[in-house]
């Protein structure tokens, strides 16, 4: 599998952070979802926050587990703007989705939201969920060249 480059996780993650700022104005808590081809470059889907229950990963993922085969799959990235919580990160690696990248982690989003009872953080780190499953999905985040931004609209919505 062709690795992402620094480069364009940086690119990736701020579209992706402009897909959780078009959540805000339709409504929706600011976080933001995109999968990219193979080859690094293609935006196949992308997707903001629904609800509580239909995080923006998640939906995503399920819409590309109808459109693409689980091989090819595999060697397409999913960029988030936040770490993926455990519910979205069971449905990455149900769904075949080889590689992860985040913006900030779920310790940083449970230090913005605090005990909002519109965003009860779990901690469980998506590598947690990962490594103890039976496939050897490549993670990488938190990116710290994006933090502030990510950061910014976090603290402006949950405050």
């Amino acid at each position: 599998m062709q690795a992402p480059t620094q480069t364009q996780m940086l690119k990736h993650l701020r579209h992706a952070n402009r897909i959780a700022q078009h959540a805000i104005e339709q409504g929706h808590h600011p976080f933001g979802a995109i999968l990219v081809a193979p080859d690094q470059e293609t935006v196949l889907l992308e997707q903001g926050n629904l609800d509580t229950v239909n995080h923006a990963e998640t939906t995503l993922i399920r819409i590309a587990y109808t459109q693409y085969e689980p091989d090819y799959l595999w060697n397409c990235t999913l960029y988030s703007t936040v770490e993926p919580c455990v519910m979205c990160a069971g449905t990455q690696y149900w769904a075949n989705i080889g590689r992860l990248v985040y913006g900030i982690s779920e310790r940083r989003l449970l230090e913005l939201t605090g005990n909002h009872n519109q965003n009860p953080t779990l901690e469980i780190p998506c590598r947690y969920v990962f490594e103890h499953g039976q496939k050897q999905i490549q993670v990488w985040g938190p990116i710290a060249e994006v933090e502030a931004e990510i950061v910014a609209l976090h603290e402006r919505f949950w405050t």
